[in-house]
């Protein structure tokens, strides 16, 4: 069979993968690797914020929240019964999958045996099975799930946060659903669901490691039908403004000391996959700038007793959204948001050196290029870039081209006209036990 193909280098690296559009429209990547193991992720573009979808031409559907995490549960069902966890310990390979924000995967590793774990990857994934009787018992299995996500501070902190921030975008809702979202669904809400998105046309597989392209692809020949392709997909998420839900929330949880938690939505615009990149780089690098544990910030912070041995700082990208995120221990929360809104007021007068910056940018492309090292790393990678319209190598390029100047620029502009929100875990005490969090 004939590919549609390109090999995507480095010039600088000296390292390089194939891309193959494959008949059926399905994007297969393979980044040969000689590593002790193997890696395969096959994903789809449909994650916990397609609520609101439908195909060209015909009228928009709205589904509960959790159908896609509902349905990367279901597919590991085989209508035959067999545990295709099983296959795949029986070939000494271990797999798994995921559900996020915008997509889908499903994966394994195996240092032996990698076509054969391959076949039966394409094959479940491929094969929807769903019944009354296996969807009531997964929405029993999946409630037991949320209520753990439920106990768990750090998911508290963040959704708590992230309610905080959004007034209607579905990035404020569980990537699970809520017990009362999963109740809703049906067997013909998932098969719709799955037409709609896992197509050929709307997935991609990525492998990495001693394999060749031959031997991936005769398995995608065997495993992927060359269909008509479906139409176009169409989806629609909330407007948001600069508005936020609630700029405080207070929670009470069995937890050892306070945990405070700080956010800011993004509203920028950039249509450009490549401008929304560099803006995500430039925002990761300002964020390391003050709250990584070489940031005179962050020490400062540390030296007065205000913050544990780690705060956590990260800048989110999405295709529908974006934001900042700080996250920490702290006795004394309030005076933590405090400082952090006092430098943001401030931080013109706060400004990195270029000797500071140079050397933050060296450890960012060093860490950026540890990618290589991981076969989990590279399909992973090469699968994101790929969703968000870039190749692998476009943010190592991104990174070193950042000037100090055009740094200082981004860091200055960044806070005016950006509101932040709040969110505090407090220990339950004796007189609130028993009370709801």
């Amino acid at each position: 069979m004939h590919y549609k193909s390109e090999r995507i280098a480095s010039s600088r690296l000296g390292e390089g993968y194939l891309k193959i559009l494959h008949p059926s429209g399905l994007t297969v990547f393979v980044y040969p690797k000689k590593l002790t193991t193997a890696y395969a992720l096959f994903a789809t573009k449909y994650g916990s914020l397609e609520r609101t979808f439908g195909t060209v031409g015909e009228p928009l559907v709205t589904v509960p929240d959790g159908v896609a995490h509902f349905l990367e549960h279901k597919l590991f069902e085989e209508e035959d019964g067999s545990d295709v966890f099983a296959k795949f310990a029986a070939l000494g390979a271990s797999a798994n999958a995921y559900t996020s924000n915008e997509m889908t995967a499903y994966l394994f590793s195996a240092t032996e045996n990698v076509e054969e774990s391959l076949e039966i990857l394409l094959s479940f994934v491929t094969h929807p099975h769903f019944t009354k009787e296996n969807v009531a018992k997964e929405q029993g299995s999946i409630a037991q799930e949320i209520g753990m996500y439920d106990d768990r501070p750090s998911t508290r902190l963040y959704y708590a946060l992230l309610e905080g921030l959004y007034v209607k975008h579905n990035v404020r809702v569980n990537i699970a659903g809520t017990v009362q979202t999963i109740s809703e669904i049906t067997p013909e809400l998932l098969y719709r669901c799955y037409r709609t998105f896992y197509h050929p046309g709307n997935m991609a597989l990525a492998v990495s490691g001693d394999i060749t392209a031959e031997q991936v692809m005769a398995v995608v020949d065997r495993m992927i039908p060359v269909e008509t392709l479906p139409a176009l997909t169409q989806r629609e998420y909330p407007t948001e403004g600069k508005e936020v839900a609630k700029e405080y929330t207070t929670l009470h949880m069995e937890v050892a000391g306070p945990l405070f938690g700080y956010a800011m939505k993004d509203l920028s615009e950039q249509g450009d996959p490549k401008d929304r990149l560099r803006h995500a780089i430039l925002a990761s690098m300002m964020l390391n700038a003050y709250f990584s544990p070489s940031a005179p910030f962050y020490n400062q912070l540390f030296n007065d007793g205000l913050v544990g041995s780690t705060v956590d700082a990260s800048f989110e990208s999405m295709n529908s959204c974006a934001y900042l995120m700080i996250t920490g221990e702290s006795d004394t929360p309030d005076v933590v948001y405090e400082r952090i809104e006092e430098l943001f007021a401030s931080i013109e007068d706060h400004l990195p050196t270029e000797e500071d910056f140079t050397r933050l940018q060296k450890a960012m492309y060093a860490d950026a290029v540890r990618v290589l090292d991981s076969t989990e790393d590279i399909a992973s990678e090469i699968i994101h870039a790929d969703f968000h319209g870039y190749d692998l190598w476009t943010p190592l390029e991104v990174l070193s081209s950042v000037s100090y100047s055009e740094f200082k620029d981004f860091v200055v502009g960044y806070f005016k006209d950006k509101t932040g929100v709040k969110a505090t875990i407090l220990p339950i005490t004796d007189h609130i036990k028993g009370e709801s969090v």
